[in-house]
């Protein structure tokens, strides 16, 4: 019997966090939430929650925002990637969030390029939601703040230890003995972080939606890997799927693979029985699991794989 039904998480079973991060207390950020689906995630906080702590040598995550509300400028050593669930969301980059921006709508995939500060925005009307693939088995070990996002914090109560863990004043919680505050990168070290250009950012790390269901008409659309559309060796490779591009045929993938339902919902048969994926659910396929995916309405539908690879977690690799 499969046990494929124990990795499906549920986009309505997903428990938030709204303490994960340093700026849970900055006015502007203080309303998000964080979401840990698949292994450990980059929360600071030991209240997040996690579904899945198997990690295939990815991580995946989820950030839900209200109208407005953003998330601070910071810095990753391993692949971040996002894609809009739901909602119209701003991407943003540079020392201080102004070497450039873009919108991103439902279905568009970012992969940020590593070692540049980044942070987003819900600029919709609504409560947004954006699904991330974050590389390695241990992505929350390459993340660095902002100085002014540290300073902020600091003024609200809130301080990261050099531990990589959360302290709150408004608690009465101090440091730990042995534990000094995380140290602000100096003006020497913040040169080593790149102000990239706009044009380069949307040119070679910025797909969108209706240009891949038009590239996954009749087969899987390569989104991200050696030669996808997106070209890097994250540890893993993402695939976008359509009705066209699946044949409903049982089969087995030699790697561990996450299904991803952007819109419509999709059928899940395996060896265990039959269950249906919709938009926002996350399922863990583990290599040697036969299995089939296909369209089970009418409509619109599509979908992200996540497939690991044999390559190892770290920068942006440019071929």
């Amino acid at each position: 019997m499969s046990d494929i039904a124990s990795r499906i998480v549920r986009y309505g079973e997903l428990r938030p966090c709204k303490t994960a991060f340093i700026d849970a207390h900055t006015p502007g950020s203080d309303q998000k939430e964080n979401f840990t689906i698949i292994g450990g995630g980059v929360s600071e906080s030991p209240d997040q929650h996690v579904h899945i702590r198997e990690t295939p040598g990815f991580n995946i995550g989820a950030a839900g925002q209200p109208p407005n509300c953003r998330n601070s400028l910071h810095s990753h050593t391993t692949a971040e990637v996002f894609f809009v669930l739901k909602g119209r969301w701003r991407f943003f980059w540079g020392r201080h969030g102004t070497a450039g921006e873009f919108i991103a709508e439902e279905g568009d995939i970012f992969n940020i390029p590593t070692g540049i500060f980044r942070g987003f925005e819900n600029v919709g009307t609504d409560y947004g939601m954006i699904m991330a693939i974050l590389g390695g088995d241990d992505a929350g070990g390459g993340v660095t703040w902002a100085p002014q996002v540290i300073e902020e914090a600091r003024a609200h109560g809130l301080v990261l230890g050099n531990n990589g863990v959360l302290y709150d004043s408004k608690k009465g919680e101090p440091l730990p003995e042995g534990v000094a505050p995380m140290p602000v990168l100096s003006e020497e070290e913040l040169k080593a972080f790149p102000e990239v250009p706009v044009e380069s950012v949307v040119r070679d790390y910025v797909a969108r939606y209706r240009d891949l269901m038009a590239l996954a008409a009749d087969r899987p659309a390569r989104v991200i890997g050696p030669d996808a559309l997106l070209k890097d060796r994250p540890g893993f490779e993402v695939e976008f799927l359509t009705r066209g591009s699946v044949a409903d045929e049982m089969a087995a993938r030699d790697k561990h693979t996450v299904l991803m339902p952007v819109r419509g919902h999709w059928k899940l048969r395996h060896e265990g029985g039959e269950t249906v994926l919709n938009p926002g659910d996350t399922c863990l396929l583990n290599p040697g699991e036969v299995h089939a995916i296909a369209p089970s309405m009418t409509g619109e539908a599509s979908l992200y794989r996540v497939t690991a690879t044999d390559d190892p977690a770290g920068l942006t690799w440019v071929g």
